[in-house]
């Protein structure tokens, strides 16, 4: 992982179309069936569900490590994807009768915390920038993983998709893109060529991410 990932390096890392497209319709899903989590300004602060204090802070690191402030827009705690994922996490168990999910995220966090304390002797959280890229370098590409690192590599490939759920379905997330669906054009001008360029470029000799999308012929 880049030390400043930026929000065109995350899309790259995902893989594809269809990655997004997936963490959309889980975001979808959610709020379809689950009102959002208390925001600044509303009443009351949001009530954890799942995380334990512990747990808390370093789900709030790891989500801004994997989307960070920039010159756009917030990090990903600052756009409420911590509460998101706390509250995805207790609906999926409600609704799928299992602590799969959870399972696995906590599981996941307690890796990072046992590496870390491993090769730092510190909680990952507490670990310097550096030395957290370090562990999640290992498990940030499936593909490259190790063998004894690939349970973590999925864990952390499910924490960031779902971080990419919270914060591009949240209003900073939504801003950031900038996302224009319900908003009415008095001109529809096509795609722009520059984007649309890439994306045959893609149609024709195929991209590999995390997702690997083949050519598609004629």
């Amino acid at each position: 992982m880049s030390d400043n990932p930026s929000r065109r390096d995350l899309f790259q890392i995902l893989g594809s179309v269809p990655a997004l497209a997936a963490a959309a319709t889980a975001a979808e899903t959610h709020t379809a069936h689950h009102a959002p989590p208390a925001a600044p300004g509303n009443k009351g602060p949001y009530q954890r569900q799942v995380f334990d204090d512990h747990q808390w802070r370093t789900v709030r690191v790891l989500c801004d490590i994997i989307i960070p402030a920039d010159e756009r827009s917030g990090s990903a705690s600052q756009a409420g994807v911590p509460e998101f994922l706390d509250d995805w996490i207790a609906f999926r168990t409600a609704q799928d009768l299992n602590q799969n999910l959870e399972a696995q995220i906590f599981g996941g966090l307690m890796w990072l915390d046992r590496e870390s304390n491993r090769l730092f002797e510190k909680d990952f959280a507490d670990a310097a920038p550096d030395q957290q890229k370090q562990i999640l370098d290992r498990i940030a590409y499936p593909k490259k993983a190790a063998k004894e690192d690939r349970p973590w590599a999925l864990f952390f490939s499910e924490f960031r998709s779902l971080t990419v759920s919270g914060f591009f379905s949240s209003k900073m997330g939504v801003a950031d893109l900038p996302y224009l669906g319900n908003t009415a054009v008095a001109e529809w001008k096509g795609c722009d060529p520059e984007v649309w360029s890439i994306v045959e470029n893609r149609m024709k000799n195929g991209y590999k991410g995390v997702l690997e999308v083949k050519p598609w012929s004629a």
